[in-house]
């Protein structure tokens, strides 16, 4: 696992595959044509290097804003999220997996969203997923949406659901959620495949049991591939033992060979190493995965017209790189009439989080605030963020003339900021005014800006120079 999920050939920092925005991006595009025309160019990426598979996309509604792993998620809105997981499902495997498609892992069933606090079930202090709003049915919905273009795998996550109606046990060892949920009444007939090390290091719900218990719970809760425990020795005696009868394995072992079998790999395992010396001669997938990043820009303010950048004015930057596209830039923000703050927070990332309350905070993630502050009363303004997460910017927002955020792509952000592109965006997820609206944020209730007190900017914001 990685702190955020970046995936070749549409993470923005992707090496060696045409890059894009972040899923949060393709979200903010609006766009699913687009995106589906961008996953089906990676698919040959990945089709030519030999890559069959892929553990993504993630069909998580983004409604508790604390929680690290939003930047993977296409937002907090469940039919914006089921438009985008479908696009991209149809992008990689195509109408239906043939020897031309990338199977797909669409996760984390049922919606990993709702974490209490924002903490994450990696951790055992952050296991708790919690439905206060009583929401849980449109979390389902972009997984609905996967079934129905037919994605290849379903993962479970790690959370242990909350409530009088859900047994406590993390998901993968939950015979409710994955045999009589997504099996029974959404119809899966794929592979569920676990998340990684559930087994090993976080069996939630089941620590009481021993590893050879623990593989026949998950196994008989619906579990058919294993991810990251390569020791069957427990399956097998699991096996040996009759806690886990054969009939059951031979359900896994045929969902499993039809996968494979429908890509074809039987007939052909292999790649073509000259197709791949071909394909990457081409550039039409980098020009749409622009295409994308200018459609995810999203303008939030622009008091007095200041962007786009006038002819003639004199622009100081920070933190960005000055592009060679005939701007003036200063080295002094007391000679220019516009400047540009550039804020990409570090964040600590899935992997550096502890048991203590979260925060966004701007100051909290090495942000220096009170530049940003200075720099606002000398001349006008534009802030540009990178939006990985709902930052909540309250510390310097009132020194913004004008408020731009990204998902990568500086190239394409030039291209906003100095109006060659008209920034079209809108955002995939509410924008919080405070850290207080944040902890009395009811955790699974998408767009709950709506409720009023939340938003600084709302879901769906976006301007347009013309506005």
């Amino acid at each position: 696992h990685q702190a955020v999920d970046r995936n070749m050939g549409i993470g923005a920092n992707a090496p060696g595959f045409s890059k894009g925005p972040s899923e949060l991006g393709l979200a903010a595009t609006r766009n699913p044509g687009l995106v589906k025309q961008f996953a089906n160019l990676a698919r040959e990426e990945w089709l030519v290097t030999g890559i069959r598979k892929g553990y993504q996309y993630m069909a998580d509604i983004a409604t508790e804003p604390r929680w690290a792993r939003i930047e993977g998620t296409f937002g907090e809105d469940p039919e914006l999220a089921a438009e985008m997981i479908r696009a991209v499902t149809l992008g990689f495997q195509g109408e239906a997996l043939g020897a031309e498609s990338v199977a797909l892992t669409t996760k984390h069933f049922p919606g990993g969203g709702p974490q209490v606090d924002g903490h994450d079930p990696h951790f055992s202090w952050g296991s708790d997923q919690a439905y206060p709003g009583s929401q849980f049915e449109k979390h389902l919905i972009p997984f609905k949406a996967a079934i129905a273009a037919g994605t290849s795998a379903i993962m479970p996550y790690y959370a242990v659901p909350k409530g009088e109606e859900f047994e406590p046990k993390a998901f993968a060892y939950n015979k409710a959620i994955i045999s009589d949920l997504l099996r029974g009444e959404m119809g899966f007939e794929g592979v569920v495949n676990s998340d990684t090390g559930v087994v090993l290091m976080t069996p939630w719900g089941t620590e009481e049991l021993n590893v050879s218990e623990r593989y026949a719970a998950a196994v008989n809760a619906g579990v058919d591939l294993f991810a990251g425990n390569g020791d069957a020795k427990y399956l097998l005696e699991a096996v040996n033992n009759g806690i886990i009868s054969e009939q059951r394995i031979d359900e896994s072992v045929r969902r499993l060979l039809t996968e494979i079998y429908s890509l074809g790999l039987f007939e052909n395992p292999y790649a073509d190493p000259d197709a791949a010396s071909e394909i990457s001669k081409y550039d039409k997938a980098d020009r749409v995965g622009k295409e994308l990043m200018l459609h995810s820009i999203t303008l939030l303010r622009n008091n007095d017209h200041l962007l786009p950048i006038k002819n003639g004015q004199k622009i100081y930057v920070e933190n960005l790189e000055q592009p060679d596209t005939g701007q003036q830039f200063v080295d002094n923000p007391h000679d220019a009439d516009l400047i540009i703050y550039h804020v990409a927070p570090e964040g600590k990332g899935l992997f550096g989080s502890a048991n203590e309350a979260i925060k966004l905070a701007l100051s909290e993630h090495n942000v220096d605030v009170e530049r940003i502050n200075a720099l606002g009363k000398i001349a006008p303004l534009v802030l540009s963020l990178n939006l990985n997460r709902p930052w909540i910017i309250e510390e310097v927002e009132a020194s913004a003339t004008s408020i731009i955020v990204g998902f990568g792509g500086d190239e394409a952000l030039w291209d906003v900021l100095t109006g060659k592109f008209n920034p079209v965006g809108k955002l995939p997820i509410t924008i919080p005014q405070s850290e207080s609206a944040v902890i009395d944020n009811v955790i699974d209730v998408p767009g709950y800006a709506e409720s009023g007190g939340y938003a600084l900017f709302k879901f769906g914001a976006g301007l347009s120079y013309s506005q």
